[in-house]
């Protein structure tokens, strides 16, 4: 199969989708661009900053998009093309950027609140703290994950293949360029904040960015993967508590065209190259034990629709919205971006394998970086730019983890600050301090990764899905209690809420199929057992109590 007609047919279905289905979303919502939003009515300095629509849409395309859009479509590409490539599509247009889109503009409407927040005040407090609870457990996960994997790809020395210790000149590169977008951002925010013309701050932003990675190139840096860890946890408590205009804002807005380059790059290797996908249309609804359903939907997570994105766009980025009229283009419009990601990303195995297989070849960033480096080279690149083409791209991935990590740290930071915004006695508890609650949120993290969050990364991708089905279901109440078309939400809620609640179970038969069988340990598999029970449980509770407040007769008043 064609890459380029791949490509092709796909971004023509998501500009489609956007200029009808999203703006049929926007009309049926009522998003009016003359309300006030959030960011003008509650400004703060610090959360509640407007933000100039480019601006944003940098923030949270960078924010939402993680290394998900790479690693899932790869890692689900042993179930063949076809099926990955519907899901993108399809799971993109109706179901990801539908809750993307809904979670931003239900938080604006609710004077940008975060998600737990609607949940109480349109299903109930009991919903509320399941959700929150859940969601900041979620989140100590993804920080304590993410942490170890950007001070991986920091890390001056690796373990070579006879066990020694030596120098990792790309990942010093990388560690160079990244900390010098951090005095790059803080300037930014600087000369956005004094409302110098955007596009020529953009272009010297842009031109000292590419500064940056030329002497991360040129002067890499070497210091050992623990050291980086502990900088970065330091890193992130600041990014948590400065006010968002002056470092996570400008930061992740820069980085953003740095995804852009690594996206419009591989766009343009394949169509001069068009290269053949050889990968298997579709290779059998049972590979190694997974069934196409319920893991498919599951591993391509954030290439199709993610919980984490409304978060996301119920907490940063509704509190810097300026217009409701930017709510289409950077709720609906950055999921449409990230599927084209992710479609480039089913190339890249695609291409590269016949039957998904992409372990010889290494992790998925190191899939997709060869892949696009190899189109690069057939179009007669020289060897140079080749291998700077990969640490480029090497480093674009590197960028939205970080990007998705203080994100996620500042989201986890708000939501312990709801859950103890008060004591019993009516008054603001200490744990809703915004230093104490950033401090808790970091250290639970750091424990995490110390003790070995892998022994439970299996269960994110179910986890993270299930965020978006107390999401759909909160955006669905709020619409009922308004008299607006909800119908949208029915059937994305459903299938989600059986895929999710599906592979738990799975995961639960398979894991005690392991232990009995004594292939499996009790501090993995076990540990993993003892964790789904409580998130079956957490989840069944949230649904009927939302199913309740949707399909009831009396609807929750404010």
């Amino acid at each position: 199969m064609s890459g380029v007609l791949i490509l092709g047919v796909s971004i023509l279905a998501f500009v489609i989708a956007y200029v009808t289905y999203g703006s049929w979303l926007a009309k049926q919502w009522g998003v009016d661009p003359k309300q006030q939003t959030p960011a003008h009515t509650e400004e703060d300095g610090v959360d509640f900053v407007p933000a100039k629509a480019p601006v944003l849409l940098g923030h949270h395309f960078s924010s939402i998009a993680g290394a998900g859009p790479i690693n899932g479509p790869i890692q689900a590409a042993i179930f063949g093309w076809v099926p990955v490539l519907l899901w993108i599509i399809i799971g993109g247009i109706f179901f990801g950027a539908v809750q993307d889109f809904s979670a931003l503009f239900a938080s604006v409407r609710h004077k940008g609140k975060s998600l737990g927040e609607v949940i109480e005040e349109n299903i109930s407090h009991k919903s509320k703290v399941c959700f929150t609870v859940f969601a900041w457990l979620v989140l100590i996960l993804v920080v304590a994950a993410f942490a170890d994997i950007v001070a991986g790809t920091f890390a001056g020395f690796t373990v070579s293949a006879d066990g020694e210790m030596v120098k990792n000149a790309a990942n010093g590169s990388v560690a160079v360029a990244s900390l010098l977008f951090i005095p790059l951002a803080v300037g930014f925010g600087f000369l956005n904040r004094k409302n110098i013309n955007l596009g020529v701050s953009t272009i010297v932003g842009v031109a000292l960015l590419a500064f940056c990675i030329f002497v991360g190139l040129k002067c890499p840096i070497f210091v050992s993967k623990n050291v980086w860890l502990f900088v970065v946890f330091i890193y992130i408590f600041i990014a948590s508590v400065a006010p968002v205009w002056i470092l996570l804002q400008p930061r992740d807005y820069l980085n953003s065209f740095l995804l852009y380059f690594m996206m419009i790059a591989a766009a343009i290797g394949i169509i001069f190259t068009n290269p053949t996908v050889q990968l298997q249309p579709f290779t059998g609804w049972n590979i190694n034990g997974q069934t196409l359903f319920p893991f498919l939907f599951i591993t391509v997570a954030c290439g199709a629709v993610s919980g984490f994105h409304s978060l996301i766009g119920s907490g940063t980025t509704s509190k810097q919205l300026n217009s409701e009229k930017d709510a289409k283009m950077i709720g609906y419009g950055s999921m449409l971006i990230e599927c084209a990601l992710a479609v480039i990303a089913l190339i890249a195995v695609g291409y590269l394998t016949s039957d998904g297989a992409y372990a010889q070849i290494g992790t998925p960033p190191v899939v997709f970086a060869t892949a696009i480096s190899t189109f690069f080279a057939e179009m007669g690149m020289g060897e140079m730019a080749v291998s700077t083409m990969k640490t480029i791209i090497l480093l674009a991935i590197s960028a939205f983890a970080l990007t998705s990590l203080d994100t996620a740290t500042r989201l986890g930071r708000f939501l312990f600050q709801e859950l103890f915004a008060t004591n019993k006695n009516g008054q603001k508890n200490v744990l809703s301090n915004m230093y104490v609650a950033t401090f808790i949120t970091i250290a639970c993290s750091a424990l995490l990764t110390i003790a070995g969050y892998q022994k439970i990364w299996a269960l994110f991708g179910a986890c993270n899905q299930l965020v978006s089905v107390p999401a759909f279901l909160a955006v669905a109440c709020w619409l009922k209690k308004i008299g607006r078309n909800n119908k949208m939400f029915y059937f994305p809620m459903f299938f989600m809420l059986a895929a999710t609640l599906s592979t738990l179970v799975l995961t639960f038969k398979n894991n005690i199929i392991k232990l009995t069988g004594g292939e499996g340990q009790m501090l993995v598999e076990g540990l993993q057992c003892l964790l789904i029970v409580p998130i079956v449980v957490l989840a069944v509770i949230m649904a009927i109590d939302g199913l309740k407040t949707l399909f009831g007769k009396n609807v929750k008043t404010a």
